[in-house]
């Protein structure tokens, strides 16, 4: 199985890189996270909020990989406890499907999207910059997949 991440957003602070490439390092071969970056739509060509969600919509839904089970980032998703991502995890890795995380831009993810989602999930009810979800995400996959093992990463 393979996690993708799909961002809206390009030429990151290095701090972001730096972060999420540590933990898509860590996660084992049978298990890796593919960022995708998907070009922003420039703020600066007169279209108004929509249109843009709309174009970045078009290049998300265009990057997708096929047969991929689709989850939306937003802070209106299901809020889960590591624990239930590393059952959510084990259920994903049962279905066989690739898994697709899709992390909007800085005006979050057009109607489109998440309707096209199988899944929305939130990291937290708080707005976070996009970037930083990034990071977080990865390292609660990681964290999720060493719950599974019973690898010491995580305590409770």
């Amino acid at each position: 199985m393979k996690l993708f991440l799909l961002a809206v957003g390009n030429k990151m602070p290095e701090w972001i890189n730096s972060g999420f490439s540590e933990y898509a390092r860590r996660m084992p071969r049978e298990m890796k996270i593919e960022l995708v970056e998907i070009r922003p739509e420039p703020r600066t060509t007169g279209k108004s909020i929509p249109q843009i969600m709309e174009a970045e919509a078009g290049r998300i839904l265009a990057a997708l990989p096929g047969d991929c089970l689709r989850i939306a980032l937003d802070e209106r998703g299901a809020c889960l406890t590591t624990r239930q991502l590393s059952l959510q995890m084990q259920e994903w890795m049962r279905g066989g499907r690739d898994v697709a995380f899709i992390i909007g831009g800085a005006d979050g993810l057009h109607e489109s999207v998440k309707s096209s989602a199988q899944q929305q999930l939130a990291l937290s009810p708080m707005t976070l910059p996009h970037g930083l979800v990034r990071v977080l995400l990865a390292e609660q996959l990681y964290r999720a997949h060493s719950l599974l093992h019973n690898h010491p990463y995580h305590r409770e």
